[in-house]
């Protein structure tokens, strides 16, 4: 496996020799209300994420103002809404994005967004976000990820619905547009996403075939996918977190709760801490245990020259003597000086 090179957001390592960095995705979670928004970033902080993540759209550079059928939501969360409405309830306007900012930087949280077209990674530049996020519907969007990329700053991209030449694509447009610190992210599309569509496998053949950073951007409900994705390779989570999942907003129902993001922050680290590295040897948490092990030892006083029977010898615990696969070695074998009953054996004790 491709060993990626580490990236950089806020003088943060991201990668698979750090602890998974946690994106509290705000989304359309404020549910109209700029203080919701300002309880989100509080809660992302709180819970211990490394980064909260708005999304910058307005329904007119988003979609067209349209009820033809094109344009109608049937089935899932949204079934009945057409496309501008969706993206009427759920944006966030763009007036909010500097108290956002400044509220984060005083929670000492680093915040960035996905921007949904040029005009919003202009805003976003006037704001010096650290970072860029390209949704997975985007990432065939090749010229928005081209000048996302010219701002020179690290990128992100999901690739739900993406197959492995759209991804390589995405890859080559943040290239040449300029982007020198990228990663990606496997993404199933699905709100909610059930577990069995994320085919988790592909994330290490994903950092074999890219070599890039690789996270997961999870849309199932609980956390079970996320954490086991990090055995398998992934460097980032992406969550959507809410206040309240019957909060009753357009993505409160698959969002995680403040406990949840909790959680999630805790268990991945436990997850990437519980991967080290391959070591057959005795670890730290064990060494008190050795007294447990089996090993050899006298069970009768013996005088320097006799001679080592099955009658002398015992396998017992603790574990300070010899190991008892030199129990037929030892038979026959003399003492070099005189022992004591209920002692280990030793080599030091067997005459060579």
């Amino acid at each position: 496996m491709k060993k990626a090179l580490n990236i950089f957001i806020n003088k943060r390592a991201i990668g698979a020799d750090q602890a998974p960095y946690i994106i509290a995705e705000m989304s359309a979670n404020h549910n109209g209300d700029i203080n919701n928004a300002f309880k989100i970033i509080e809660v992302a902080k709180s819970a211990g994420a490394d980064a909260v993540k708005l999304q910058t759209y307005r329904p007119d550079t988003i979609t067209l103002d349209c009820d033809s059928e094109d344009f109608q939501i049937h089935g899932g969360l949204w079934d009945g809404k057409t496309l501008y409405q969706l993206y009427s309830e759920a944006y966030m306007p763009w007036d909010w994005h500097k108290p956002l900012f400044d509220y984060a930087h005083k929670l000492g949280i680093t915040i960035f967004s996905s921007p949904f077209d040029n005009t919003a990674i202009d805003l976003l530049e006037d704001l010096n976000a650290p970072a860029y996020k390209i949704a997975s519907f985007e990432a065939v969007d090749l010229p928005l990820i081209k000048y996302a990329a010219s701002t020179g700053k690290p990128m992100i991209i999901s690739t739900g619905m993406a197959n492995a030449e759209e991804i390589q694509e995405a890859i080559e447009a943040a290239r040449e547009g300029g982007c020198k610190e990228l990663a990606i992210l496997h993404c199933v599309s699905g709100y909610p996403a059930p577990a069995a569509d994320y085919n988790l496998r592909t994330i290490p053949d994903m950092i074999q075939r890219f070599g890039l950073v690789t996270g997961l951007s999870d849309h199932t409900i609980d956390n079970t996918t996320a954490i086991t994705s990090i055995a398998l390779g992934a460097s980032i989570i992406e969550k959507h977190v809410t206040l309240d999942r019957k909060g009753g907003g357009p993505d409160d129902s698959f969002s995680l709760e403040p406990q949840e993001l909790a959680a999630l922050c805790r268990d991945t680290k436990t997850a990437w801490e519980a991967l080290g590295q391959v070591d057959y040897g005795m670890k730290a948490s064990e060494r008190g245990n050795v007294k447990f092990r089996r090993s050899l030892y006298f069970v009768k006083d013996m005088e320097v020259g006799e001679v080592i029977t099955e009658e002398c010898v015992r396998s017992v615990r603790p574990g300070f003597g010899l190991a008892p696969k030199y129990f037929n070695t030892l038979l026959g074998k003399k003492l070099q000086h005189d022992v004591k009953e209920k002692t280990a054996i030793t080599w030091n004790a067997i005459e060579r």
